[in-house]
């Protein structure tokens, strides 16, 4: 059973930086890709960032692109979110999810979840 436990939320100043982590345990997870997915209040759960657990290769939502930076720590069994220049509208609970195969953007496609994480982004 895969079980991913996200944790480093919290409230931060707009422009500031928060980091998030994702601690993956359950089984390997090469072939695998790790996401970050958020939703704030009465809207969709949208797509944050991504990464394939065997490459590292990367992908990102335009909204993130040039402030977030996702990478993973393969001994660990960890994925991190750096966010960077924080704005609020940043502000949702975000969420690491996994499945195995290419990246998707959609949630739909992806297998185990978190329980999430706050972020709250103060102007």
């Amino acid at each position: 059973q895969v079980l991913l436990g996200e944790s480093g939320g919290g409230l931060a100043q707009a422009g500031g930086s928060l980091r998030l982590s994702c601690a993956a345990s359950g089984r390997t997870f090469s072939g695998y890709n790790m996401g970050w997915f958020r939703q704030a209040p009465g809207k969709e759960r949208e797509f944050v960032s991504a990464i394939a657990w065997s490459d590292g290769s990367t992908s990102y939502d335009d909204s993130v692109k040039g402030r977030f930076t996702i990478s993973r720590d393969i001994a660990k069994n960890t994925v991190y979110l750096q966010m960077n220049s924080l704005k609020p509208e940043d502000t949702a609970v975000y969420y690491c999810a996994s499945r195995y195969g290419k990246i998707y953007r959609t949630s739909l496609w992806y297998d185990y979840w978190g329980q999430g994480t706050q972020v709250t982004v103060s102007s």
